[in-house]
């Protein structure tokens, strides 16, 4: 049987996605986590084979699970499972470990062919995804996205700057410095020429990295 963890801060998402592993025999869901703190415990006190996990979480956002995950289990196969097919989420997903990428809507289709395949050590990419990844390729150094220019760290502060977040909540989630959250947001301020928080979630919303 292959194991599987679900990390997802919405129960009605786990519980179909649960549905959806369990329907078939040779899988079964260990643990399930409601943000990305809990992901990480539930992973230490019963490894799963395969872990899914939503980018979008309360606490720990998905690409901090991935990086946090992968230097203690690095051989743990991960998919990310989002409501974002962006540019920014596929390639650093997959630059920070991740072996999977599906889309929630591709999930009822696709979620248990992509956990066998990155169980058996492939890799596993949406069309969309895969589109996003050759499209990037093609567009190469030119047409690229102000975010390129955005450290992993600067992008998650922006997004939780965007949503809302203190800089003292945001040291706490990442356990960092307040002073360290500040310079990510200098930084990140003056390479996207944004002036303040209002202009970052307006820039947030309109390169789709938090929902309006």
């Amino acid at each position: 049987m292959i194991r599987v963890l679900l990390a997802d801060d919405h129960s009605i998402v786990r519980a179909g996605l649960r549905r959806i592993v369990e329907e078939s025999e040779d899988m079964t869901v260990v643990n399930e986590a409601a943000d990305g703190r809990e992901a990480i415990r539930l992973v230490r006190e019963t490894p799963p084979d395969v872990a899914v996990v939503d980018i979008s979480m309360p606490q720990l956002d998905g690409l901090e699970v991935i990086s946090r995950l992968k230097s203690e289990f690095p051989d743990l196969p991960i998919i990310i499972l989002t409501m974002h097919d962006e540019e920014q989420y596929v390639v650093r997903a997959i630059e920070a470990g991740a072996m999977g990428y599906l889309t929630k809507q591709s999930a009822p289709e696709q979620l248990v062919v992509a956990i066998r395949k990155v169980h058996a050590g492939a890799r596993f990419l949406s069309e969309t995804a895969s589109e996003t990844l050759a499209l990037r390729v093609a567009k190469g150094k030119k047409g690229r996205s102000p975010l390129d220019s955005l450290s992993t760290r600067e992008l998650q502060v922006l997004r939780k700057l965007a949503l809302g977040h203190t800089n003292r909540e945001i040291a706490s989630a990442y356990n960092i410095s307040i002073k360290t959250v500040d310079t990510y947001r200098f930084r990140l301020l003056k390479k996207l020429q944004l002036r303040n928080n209002a202009e970052i979630s307006r820039f947030a919303i309109q390169n789709h990295l938090v929902e309006s």
